[in-house]
């Protein structure tokens, strides 16, 4: 197998994030066609995805990325169990495989099957050195170590299957906001594309809230309308409709601005058009909250000063991570460069 070295890898992860960023006519009708096989594919989810990359694979993050990135002479297989929830979510995993010179045996979900492949075929092109490491399969064999995304229920399949090897197991987690009640009009507009953006149905996106006492729920609702047309999509509508009328049917307490739910609840894992929400006496209360509950936290959006030092972002930012944002905070590739 050719052997590759950083500077090779730098410049064709750069020139695919341009491609992201501009994709010609044969990717574009993809994207317009990808609703088909998945309605919560939007033209304009995937877009956002496709953007979100192409920031991330800037040429100044790149080189800081690759300053801890080693590549392999040795390489080893390595088995991609991928999620479907959001557009290319798997993309983050089969680029650090690829980066540490490594064999990305990918299976795909049945939920995002053309996609990320269409754009690892853009990456062959631009580097086709490449190719040997891309490979695809529907049943996953004869590799080295394994990274795979799923729920807690399927994690413990993943875990009785692959447990004999070197793994990533990735389980359920909920991203939050904590608000100090002196948040600018602008951060929770910002707060909006971590709740709204890809419907809300990535781990990154907001889930729960924790509030101040006393704290005015308008100044939550109101800096949200501009989300409004989100209703528009009919299977957010649906999840919307659902869980209005069981709130309503049980008389169970909750606000409601038309599009979102807001409901107070201990729970993380909120309902799809569901937010819920904890009110706080002080920070040191959820201080103590949240660092009994790190383990199920993907990050934490607010400017509060918290006592976690891991996954805490700005407004606006959980949808868009950079290379050295890990999800579940396991360095991809400390572990792959162990291997």
């Amino acid at each position: 197998m050719p052997i590759l070295n950083t500077e090779k890898l730098i410049i064709a992860f750069k020139k695919l994030g341009d491609f992201m960023a501009n994709p010609d006519e044969a990717f574009k009708n993809l994207i317009f066609s990808a609703k088909n096989s998945n309605a919560w594919f939007t033209v304009e989810e995937v877009e956002k995805a496709l953007y979100s990359f192409s920031s991330m694979l800037s040429e100044q993050d790149l080189a800081k990325w690759f300053e801890e990135t080693k590549v392999s002479d040795a390489p080893k297989k390595v088995g991609l169990i991928l999620a479907g929830n959001i557009p290319m979510v798997g993309f983050h995993d089969v680029l650090s495989v690829i980066a540490t010179g490594n064999i990305a045996l990918i299976k795909l979900s049945s939920s995002d099957d053309k996609l990320l492949p269409a754009l690892l075929t853009q990456l062959v092109k631009i580097e086709p050195l490449l190719a040997p490491h891309i490979i695809y399969a529907d049943r996953l064999k004869d590799f080295d170590a394994i990274i795979a995304t799923g729920s807690n229920n399927t994690s413990r399949y993943f875990e009785y299957y692959f447990g004999n090897v070197p793994n990533i197991i990735r389980k359920n987690r909920n991203s939050i906001a904590v608000l100090t009640g002196e948040e600018t009009v602008e951060e929770i507009t910002e707060l909006g594309h971590d709740i709204f953006d890809y419907f809300g149905l990535g781990c990154r996106n907001v889930s729960k809230i924790y509030i101040p006492e006393g704290y005015e729920i308008k100044n939550f609702f109101e800096p949200l309308e501009g989300y409004k047309d989100i209703i528009n999509h009919f299977k957010y509508n649906n999840n919307y409709d659902y869980n209005k009328s069981i709130y309503l049917v049980n008389s169970a307490s909750h606000y409601d601005n038309g599009f979102l739910l807001l409901k107070e609840d201990t729970g993380m894992s909120s309902p799809l058009s569901v937010i819920y929400y904890q009110t706080y006496k002080n920070i040191e209360e959820v201080n103590e909250e949240l660092s009994m509950l790190e383990n199920t936290i993907q990050c934490i959006v607010t400017k509060a000063p918290l006592c976690l030092k891991t996954g805490l972002i700005g407004f606006g930012k959980s949808q868009k991570p950079k290379l050295w944002d890990y999800a579940d905070n396991v360095n991809t590739i400390e572990f792959l460069k162990q291997l």
